[in-house]
């Protein structure tokens, strides 16, 4: 069964059916099914408006589920989302950009999923609607492992919401892979970094993926970096047991130990990067 509903109402209650599947633009839907036939309904919500575009509210940004990889690109927003920006083009082709959603990168949940650390370090939280009502989560809570999230089978993310906090931050996102194009990392970065009329950091947030299950926050760096001279040398400060909560793995792309040396230096260079432009 093939269901295209028009609405978010609609969608929601398509999903009461056992078994039923989300379908948002289908880049990572496809490709899973492999050679199995699809045996459940499918609920096609590409053409929902209401989990589309951008929006500027009181204390948040609101980015629609819907929303596509192009359209972050194209949206004129504040430097915090220089990094997700970046991260955006890295996500496959200008093809997968113009039909991959927001939603789906963050409930495929891969652990290299690009969109994730900048995300992170936007303090983001995601919106979750279902027949029950709408809730809010944490990203770092609602993802929980490969390919696993909080979301349940009877809910559409509709939102991804971020504060205005660090709206006048610098940002960058860096990502480490075996060609400069169309790949998944080995490791990747991304830094928010505000800093006050002395010149000095007063807001910074650091998150790494493809080093673990799911990409994280490095809890032990953000504070050591508070009240340091923003310039030259900012990077510095990152060292190898600030990223001890990291669990990288060995597999084709690149050993455990390459990717922690990676993420250091992918760490220290992003920092600089933000000093340099703050």
């Amino acid at each position: 069964m093939y269901l295209r509903p028009k609405t978010l109402n609609e969608a929601v209650d398509a999903l009461v059916e056992p078994g039923a599947q989300v379908l948002a633009g289908g880049t990572d839907f496809y490709p899973a099914l492999g050679e199995r036939w699809i045996s459940t309904p499918v609920v096609d919500i590409t053409t929902i408006k209401e989990i589309k575009g951008i929006a500027r509210e009181k204390n948040e940004f609101r980015i629609g589920g819907g929303t596509t990889w192009t359209e972050i690109l194209r949206t004129p927003l504040p430097r915090c989302f220089d990094a997700l920006k970046s991260a955006a083009r890295e996500i496959g082709g200008v093809q997968i950009q113009n039909r991959g959603t927001v939603a789906g990168n963050l409930c495929n949940a891969s652990p290299a999923a690009d969109s994730v650390p900048p995300l992170l370090a936007l303090d983001a939280q995601v919106e979750l609607v279902s027949t029950s009502g709408l809730r809010r989560v944490p990203l770092a809570a609602f993802i929980v492992g490969n390919r696993k999230t909080l979301r349940t089978a009877g809910e559409i993310l509709t939102a991804v919401i971020v504060p205005h906090a660090v709206e006048n931050a610098s940002s960058a996102f860096l990502k480490l892979g075996a060609r400069r194009y169309l790949v998944i990392s080995i490791a990747m970065v991304a830094a928010v970094v505000a800093v006050d009329e002395r010149r000095r950091v007063h807001d910074a947030r650091i998150a790494v993926g493809s080093c673990s299950v799911r990409a994280q926050r490095l809890s032990a760096l953000e504070p050591a970096l508070i009240g340091a001279p923003v310039g030259a040398g900012l990077g510095a400060i990152a060292m190898p047991e600030h990223l001890e909560p990291l669990t990288p793995i060995d597999d084709v792309r690149g050993t455990a130990a390459y990717r922690h040396d990676t993420a250091l230096t992918l760490v220290r260079r992003a920092l600089d990067l933000c000093a340099g432009s703050c």
